[in-house]
């Protein structure tokens, strides 16, 4: 019940921002093309170190990424809402998200978070998720909501990991917080375990297709 009740709120929310957006003539294309900058700044941010600047500081970076996963909701909600939806406006805003998710793995890259190394996995882990879905969806499959880590949970665990980091590194006084170096393994894990289950699920929808 207290599930339902928050995710009735959140709904109303949503509702209100898109009604918004809508009644001002703001188009999903632009929508996403927010996104997108909401996400440089929140990297911009990440490679100066703002998590680790001032409890007062690192605030930003996490909020920034929180507004962006934000934008990406709206976008397609809008869309739907005005019957605006369109191939352009799907292929943009799904490149838009691969640009935007390769920018805050630099930014935590340059933040001196992750080596050069673990960035590339993670973008690489969190690419194939989506091209997986775009190649299966392309041969008939529905991959909605299959996998772990789609795209929505991947940002909201990365803010809660900001926002943990900056409250572990302030409060412990610790030269170099373990906390993030933790958080990036399990987070690569449950990436490369959501591959194997999108790749697992695809490959049996494809062969209930071939042999019907």
């Amino acid at each position: 019940m207290v599930l339902n009740k928050y995710r009735e709120n959140a709904q109303n929310l949503i509702e209100k921002r898109v009604n918004f957006f809508i009644k001002h003539n703001v188009s999903p294309n632009i929508l996403s093309y927010m996104g997108l900058c909401l996400s440089l700044a929140c990297a911009i941010f990440l490679g100066f170190d703002f998590l680790h600047l001032s409890l007062w500081l690192a605030w930003i970076p996490p909020l920034l990424l929180f507004l962006s996963g934000s934008f990406d909701v709206f976008d397609g909600a809008v869309a739907r809402k005005t019957n605006s939806a369109s191939q352009f406006g799907a292929f943009l805003d799904s490149n838009l998200d691969r640009l935007a998710d390769a920018i805050i793995f630099l930014g935590l890259i340059y933040g001196g978070y992750i080596d050069y190394l673990t960035g590339f996995i993670c973008f690489f882990l969190s690419l194939m998720i989506s091209y997986i879905r775009s190649r299966a969806e392309n041969e008939g499959v529905e991959m909605q909501g299959v996998g772990f880590l789609e795209r929505a949970e991947r940002m909201l665990l990365l803010f809660g990991a900001m926002i943990i980091e900056a409250w572990v590194y302030f409060f412990t006084n610790a030269e170099n917080s373990l906390f993030f170096f933790i958080f990036i393994w399990t987070f690569i894990l449950l990436l490369t375990i959501t591959v194997f289950q999108r790749l697992l699920f695809a490959f049996k929808e494809l062969k209930k297709m071939e042999n019907p």
